[in-house]
């Protein structure tokens, strides 16, 4: 990949370290402060439905990632780039090797799950049974509807749509950039940006209280929620510095999003789905490096101290 318009490795870091720590704090507090701003500032009735909270719940987080871009644009002098899709390629919102981009990252991913992938095939295998013909039908329908229901199912949307595109923009896009421009190296930026992405996740614990749950359960909770966000926070930040693309961490965030935690063990499985798990995860981290070579990634590489380059500017 050519180096864009207005960058040189030579030049110094672009901000100080302090304003992109500062920036990025603000950004993960205004992610969900914004959020309960229609009651608490704009006092908007509260909604009426669950479809209409999570409405709302996506102008918010849509509103809050335009801000964080825009500043983070700001900060970064962005605007000085002149052509648009230079200005667009500091995000990581490249066309350029984008099924590489998808399908790598995607594969990579997956080998954590050998275990939930074996004991659901176990699961399906011992449901199979009466006449063939009637399940492929069946099963055929069943598929159409269930595609329909997740397209009318506004949990979908959020999970899988509005969550990972706006998160990896904000705690990825915005915040990497930031941060490697403020001088950071980019181990301690994979350690140190999912710190910004948990906290952002402290509003479960409140939401668990006002759903009427205990204070202690709440805390346990959000605590395995946090643990959670902060090992995927790694991984996602580590993706986009490798790959410099947006889309990797954001179909990570999607795949893992639907499979929810990977199964490590299963009693019907008979010790499978374990030995699944443990010879995937061992196939993940030999693979970890080689598969988000950026040469991978990118045309050619320009000997840039970072993984874009554009953390040295003119």
């Amino acid at each position: 990949m050519a180096t864009p318009a207005g960058l040189h490795p030579a030049s110094p870091p672009a901000i100080p370290g302090s304003t992109a720590v500062a920036a990025c704090a603000a950004m993960a507090f205004s992610y969900v402060a914004v959020l309960y701003a229609p009651t608490v500032i704009l006092r908007f009735p509260p909604p009426t439905s669950l479809r209409a909270f999570l409405h709302r719940r996506f102008a918010c987080a849509a509103v809050a990632s335009t801000a964080s871009a825009l500043a983070t644009a700001t900060l970064l002098g962005v605007w000085s780039l002149g052509d648009f899709a230079d200005m667009l390629a500091v995000f990581g919102i490249r066309k350029d090797h984008f099924l590489q981009a998808v399908v790598i990252p995607l594969l990579l991913t997956s080998l954590v799950y050998a275990g939930s992938f074996v004991n659901r095939l176990w699961l399906l295998a011992s449901s199979w049974g009466g006449d063939a013909d009637e399940e492929e039908i069946g099963y055929a329908q069943k598929l159409v509807l269930r595609i329909q229901a997740a397209l009318d199912d506004v949990m979908v949307w959020r999970n899988y749509v509005v969550a990972p595109f706006t998160e990896e923009l904000v705690f990825r896009a915005c915040m990497v950039p930031l941060l490697l421009c403020g001088g950071f190296k980019m181990s301690m930026i994979i350690f140190l940006s999912p710190v910004f992405f948990s906290l952002a996740h402290l509003n479960h614990l409140f939401e668990l209280q006002q759903q009427g749950c205990n204070f202690m359960r709440s805390l346990l909770i959000v605590g395995v929620q946090l643990g959670y966000t902060v090992i995927f926070g790694w991984y996602a930040a580590f993706l986009f510095i490798r790959t410099g693309n947006l889309v990797s961490p954001i179909v990570a965030h999607v795949f893992c999003n639907m499979m929810g935690l990977p199964v490590f063990s299963s009693p019907r499985t008979k010790g499978v789905a374990s030995a699944a798990f443990l010879g995937g995860s061992i196939c993940f981290f030999w693979l970890l490096f080689p598969a988000t070579r950026p040469e991978l990634y990118y045309t050619r590489l320009d000997r840039c101290r970072c993984w874009h380059g554009f953390c040295y500017w003119k």
